[in-house]
This record gives structure tokens, C-alpha cells and sequence, in this order.
């Protein structure tokens, strides 16, 4: 039931936002140039990689100084890319992941491999679950890039605060073993906290 609402939701949402997608897609094209899209390897369901879809929001090869974003005014991002990660809009291609099987609309978000290497044992079984576009931690985490930006070391607080906190709020959820109730509350949730 949930694979299905998934496919479903994706592919309306895709067709409704096409007009939408299209004029993102130029924006980036005529600010910065090809490629549109970013595509990040990340580890899904039982440990397997793939590519990650959003709208290139940064100059290109910023990856190479780093996978954190740092606040909302990191010098690697663009100025069309400032507005889209502020709304989340980057997050839309997404959409074709779902369609593909990658990704859930809710499910733990997928991590880089640097970042899963350093899971324990218990972290691991994230993994069993199909990533998500958003899930719990996003919501709690929705200023990340904030917290970051104002700490002395972006990447240790991350490893040792951030991430052992996301991890844990998505094991609570496979714990609870939420429904498809509660993934509408989590889509809802998201969406009320990027624009309030």
C-alpha cells in the first residue's frame, strides 16, 4: 500500500509541477549553466547506492570543499540555488527517485556513504527501511545548515550531535511502525514548516 501511494503521488505531483520544474530547470541553466541537475550517491534500502536526484543549487565542483552546507549564505551556493534549498524546492527531482523505487515521500533521508561508514550496529538497521524525501528528523533538523554555519566544527558536530539524533528519532519511527496516516501527517508537517 505504501509503494503505491508512493508511485501514485509522485507521478501526480510530477505532472501538476511539470510547468513548475521546467521554469527551475531554466533559472538554473541561465544563471550558472549545465548540468540542472545535482545527482549525489546515497545508501538506500539494505545498504545499496544510488543516485540521488535535486536541482544543482551550487557552483559546480563545490562538492569537492565539502558535502555540508553551511547556513543559507555559503559562498558555494548560487543565487537562484539560495531560494530553492530555502523553500526546498531542490528536493522536487526527487520525485523521480520515488518513481524508480529508490526513495519513499517518507522514510529515513538517505545519507552519503562517508556518513553510513560511521553508523553502529544498531544505527545500521535504518537501512531495512526505504529512504525518504522527508521523515521526523527533517522536520526537527529543518534548520541543519543553520546550526552548522555557526559551529566551530561544522563536520564533528554533525557525526557527534546531528546525526546520532536523526538516527534515533528514525529507529523511534520504525520502532512505532507508523502507518500511512502518519506519513500524510509527516508530508503535511513538512510542508507547513518550510513555509511558516
Amino acid at each position: 500500500m505504501k509503494r503505491l501511494f508512493d508511485f501514485a503521488c509522485a507521478y501526480l505531483l510530477l505532472c501538476f509541477l511539470g510547468p513548475v520544474l521546467f521554469f527551475i530547470a531554466l533559472a538554473v541553466m541561465l544563471e550558472s549553466g549545465p548540468p540542472i541537475f545535482f545527482v549525489q550517491t546515497r545508501v538506500g534500502r539494505r545498504g545499496k547506492h544510488f543516485g540521488l536526484f535535486k536541482f544543482r543549487t551550487m557552483y559546480k565542483d563545490a562538492e569537492s570543499r565539502g558535502q555540508l552546507t553551511l547556513g543559507d549564505r555559503d559562498p558555494r551556493v548560487t543565487k537562484v540555488g539560495y531560494y530553492l534549498r530555502k523553500y526546498k524546492v531542490d528536493e522536487l527531482p526527487q520525485l523521480f527517485n520515488v518513481l524508480l523505487g529508490h526513495m519513499s515521500l517518507v522514510g529515513p533521508r538517505p545519507e552519503v556513504p562517508k556518513y553510513v561508514k560511521l553508523y553502529n550496529k544498531e544505527q545500521l538497521q535504518v537501512l531495512k527501511l526505504r529512504p525518504g524525501i522527508t521523515d521526523w528528523a527533517s522536520i526537527e533538523y529543518m534548520d541543519e545548515a543553520e546550526l552548522l554555519a555557526k559551529a566551530e566544527d561544522p563536520e564533528k558536530m554533525y557525526i557527534e550531535e546531528i546525526m546520532p539524533r536523526k538516527l534515533q528519532i528514525n529507529l523511534d519511527y520504525m520502532a512505532q511502525r507508523k502507518g500511512l496516516i502518519s506519513d500524510i501527517a509527516v508530508l503535511f508537517k513538512t510542508v507547513f514548516k518550510i513555509f511558516r
